[in-house]
């Protein structure tokens, strides 16, 4: 039976602490910390109390010198996370004292990243279509690397760690077969589905291992049964290539979002949509909280200038809140509006 939520009850709630917008963001495996990252070349680690009513904490992890393009949280520590950037190094962070742990010096920009479930390797996808997997016990070493002739977009595990899953910009996704013990010469296929008519972009596991989404060029996202990789339906609501997918912590709905100025939510097994969240601009990365019904999604906000005066503000209502940033430029006053921000619906109004 469906779920009962009131998502017309439910409002956002908008965060900033990023100067330039937000590429992505993670929740860590108990879902009281999120993660975030930016063109700003940080990624910030914040303290989320569930139901909205403590006041937000965020750390900042410096270190990057180029924009922090991904980032995964390591699943079987809920303080420890990873991030990939564009300066072609991948760092590994305790989010409670804000330093870097371990780094590793890699041969693309990096944009893609992934955890495997027991949190044992790290996968890495750069813009040159290079896949290179760590150990995260010997982290300045490669396990595994590989350099593709077509497209590599998102990539994942299942559930259980032992497939690999790559989109391609040739529509398909790849299945491999990963080895549970000792890593050989090359990742073996295991199938390769031929899933839309345009580049495959992104991809989510279901948290129960029943599903796997897929989101593409075309549109579309289409979703896979894991055991059969037969496709069960579509979901066709977005008009704009699909950026980013999610499904939520009992696999009853998925989140996905494009370009287009909205967020659809819709029920799994029906493939009917259920909300649509509104959007100023389009969206980089949607991703559901693994125990609540709390979906974090950042995008590609511009930044708006307005005269004011020096500080910080924070503006409140039973809708939403934000902060308006305020920075000193040539002796100029300027009020920096939605510049670097993220927003998490799923609070309600009280």
């Amino acid at each position: 039976m469906e779920e009962t939520i009131p998502f017309k009850n439910l409002h956002s709630r908008e965060y900033q602490g990023h100067k330039k917008k937000v590429h992505s963001v993670a929740w860590n495996s108990n879902g009281t910390k999120l993660a975030s990252g930016s063109v700003d070349q940080t990624a910030r680690v914040w303290t989320i109390e569930p139901h909205g009513h403590s006041k937000v904490k965020d750390l900042e992890l410096k270190g990057h010198t180029d924009s922090v393009d991904q980032l995964c949280w390591d699943p079987k520590h809920s303080d420890l996370v990873a991030t990939a950037s564009g300066d072609k190094s991948v760092r590994l962070w305790d989010a409670r004292s804000g330093k870097c742990t371990q780094q590793a010096e890699l041969s693309g920009e990096n944009i893609n990243i992934t955890y495997r479930p027991d949190g044992t390797h790290i996968a890495v996808g750069n813009r040159d279509d290079e896949l290179t997997i760590l150990d995260v016990r010997k982290f300045n070493k490669s396990l595994y690397k590989r350099k593709f002739s077509y497209e590599v977009n998102e990539i994942a595990w299942n559930m259980s760690g032992d497939l690999f899953f790559l989109t391609t910009g040739l529509g398909t996704v790849e299945v491999l077969s990963y080895p549970l013990e000792k890593m050989q010469n090359d990742l073996k296929p295991v199938d390769t589905l031929t899933a839309h008519t345009a580049g495959c972009y992104c991809i989510a596991i279901d948290p129960k291992g029943r599903y796997f989404a897929v989101g593409s060029a075309d549109s579309l996202v289409s979703l896979w049964d894991m055991s059969d990789m037969l496709c069960l339906r579509t979901f066709t609501k977005l008009d704009s290539p699909v950026r980013t997918i999610s499904f939520n912590h009992s696999g009853e709905y998925i989140a996905s979002a494009s370009e287009d100025l909205f967020i659809d939510i819709a029920n799994v097994q029906t493939g009917r949509t259920l909300h649509q969240i509104p959007c100023r601009a389009a969206m980089n990365s949607v991703e559901w909280n693994p125990k609540y019904n709390l979906l974090a999604y950042a995008g590609d906000d511009k930044s708006a200038k307005y005269y004011g005066d020096e500080g910080t503000f924070c503006v409140s209502s039973n809708i939403n809140s934000f902060k308006l940033a305020v920075e000193n430029e040539l002796t100029r006053n300027y009020l920096y509006l939605c510049a670097g921000v993220f927003r998490i619906f799923g609070f309600d109004s009280s």
